[in-house]
């Protein structure tokens, strides 16, 4: 039983390293990184689905040196974009916020080649608060109208993905709860009066429903989208 279940926790740990990797809809797909980047040269950074503290998925090409300055100094509290991003929908560019600037993050911003920018929010559709931003920046121009829509809609189109399944069952989640808590296949077939292979096939489903790839990834965006 010890060896089964060491057996069992490396391939959780190796599912899991899997779900890392593909956690968010940009790793796999360098057509749509380089989208974003041609429309956004100075970097971007992009939340989908932000709950109460985290998002389910995010994507930060914003330049090295800047990120180190941010994190280190703490400049999301003070940052009018995050501040916009999450009081607004829409967009504006940053040069029509009309936010204090305390910090003048905005002016540390620009040394990095952060000159011009676009903040976009889009609201959260049937889950209250997961809402999904962006942030999009170039060094040598404001960006056009134009650019702006079609940054919007790549952005929704990316929100649209992310959204969480509402087709979930009682038991699929059931399943989901108890293998968040570590609890092996044999262990919630017995618990729960079915065979293995029935909690096997709850969570092939299940997996199919949240579009992962992993039983530990469907369990990790189900705890994203707040489902269990």
């Amino acid at each position: 039983m010890a060896y089964a279940r060491k057996l069992d926790n490396l391939e959780l740990q190796l599912d899991q390293a899997r779900a890392d990797a593909e956690n968010e809809p940009f790793m796999n797909n360098p057509e749509g990184r380089a989208a974003f980047r041609t429309l956004a040269p100075a970097g971007f950074y992009i939340a989908l689905r932000v709950g109460f503290a985290f998002p389910v998925a995010e994507h930060n090409a914003l330049p090295d040196g800047w990120v180190d300055l941010y994190t280190r100094e703490g400049f999301m509290f003070q940052d009018p974009v995050m501040r916009w991003v999450y009081s607004n929908f829409g967009w504006t560019r940053w040069s029509e916020m009309r936010l204090p600037d305390p910090r003048r993050v905005m002016m540390q911003a620009q040394k990095f080649g952060l000159r011009y920018g676009v903040a976009i929010s889009l609201p959260s559709t049937g889950v209250e608060g997961q809402r999904s931003f962006g942030s999009f920046a170039r060094s040598d121009r404001e960006f056009t109208d134009e650019e702006i829509h079609q940054l919007e809609s790549r952005l929704r189109k990316l929100h649209e993905l992310t959204a969480p399944p509402t087709n979930l069952t009682e038991a699929e989640i059931e399943v989901l709860r108890m293998m968040r808590s570590g609890q092996l296949i044999k262990e919630i077939s017995a618990q729960l009066g079915v065979t293995d292979g029935a909690i096997k096939q709850r969570i092939k489903s299940a997996k199919a429903k949240l579009r992962a790839k992993t039983a530990s990834q469907a369990v990790s965006t189900a705890v994203a989208h707040g489902l269990i």
